[in-house]
């Protein structure tokens, strides 16, 4: 017992995240059901997260995870589940209130052809970063400022601005917001100050790099302070693309994208 429970917990920490993250759950997987059909059956962790025992039962195929994904999509259980876990935090008191931090980060997607329809995914776009150019989607988070738990998800195609998904980012008893230089003006947006509440949020937005050098001292200092803030933010994105693998998008479509951010 000591010898199966010792790696089930070496799966949990190296095999799974890996096989997500590398996406090779099995030689002849074509499709995300597939591999996790194939990671049920290699793994013993996951056939006891699922409560599957082989010795009575047989494990889902690729079908049936499919229409299972496709019914947690039309209920947006991704969603429901987000919102019980922040529940849960608020109930046990592991999330602090005042304050959230605002971010987005670049998914991309393939931007071949050569698939069924060939064309690219309509709901995907290109968009420029410095001098490199971009073709998927964005996710925009909020995050707690006291804890850096993330308490809201949204997603758009990636040639939508950072700033017009702050609104829909904040919560209802927000008094302080932090964002990097891509959310310069957001306090003088239109949807920020026609809401009475967001209109009242004092924003601690990023000075742009090029100003830095000609500040003072005391202004440097206060933009170090705002970026040691918005720095739990980046811890969220490092989970999504490093431990989850989620660099490039898996489906078509915004919506089931989304679902699998929740």
């Amino acid at each position: 017992m000591i010898l199966l429970a010792t790696h089930a917990e070496a799966e949990e920490l190296h095999f799974y995240p890996e096989l997500l993250a590398l996406g090779t759950g099995g030689a002849d997987a074509h499709s995300v059901d597939e591999e996790v059909e194939d990671a049920i059956y290699d793994s013993f962790a996951m056939r006891r997260f699922l409560g599957v025992d082989f010795t009575v039962e047989q494990g889902p195929d690729a079908t049936t995870l499919l229409h299972f994904r496709h019914l947690l999509e039309k209920h947006q259980l991704g969603q429901r589940l987000l919102a019980a876990q922040n529940d849960l935090f608020e109930r046990e008191g592991w999330i602090m209130r005042g304050g959230t931090i605002v971010d987005a980060t670049i998914i991309a997607a393939p931007s071949s052809t050569k698939n069924a329809t060939g064309a690219r995914d309509p709901e995907m776009h290109q968009t420029r970063k410095g001098n490199q150019w971009y073709f998927g989607m964005k996710a925009h988070i909020g995050t707690d400022a006291g804890t850096g738990y993330v308490h809201s998800v949204t997603a758009t195609a990636a040639n939508v601005s950072d700033i017009t998904e702050a609104v829909h980012l904040m919560r209802p008893d927000d008094t302080a917001g932090w964002g990097d230089a891509g959310y310069l003006g957001v306090d003088k947006r239109e949807e920020i100050t026609g809401d009475p509440h967001l209109a009242g949020v004092t924003w601690h937005i990023a000075a742009r790099k090029s100003q830095l050098a000609r500040m003072h001292p005391h202004e440097r200092a206060i933009e170090s302070r705002k970026a040691g803030v918005r720095a739990k933010v980046e811890h969220a994105f490092l989970i999504v693309k490093r431990d989850f693998g989620f660099t490039k998008t898996r489906y078509r479509g915004l919506a089931k994208n989304l679902h699998r951010l929740h």
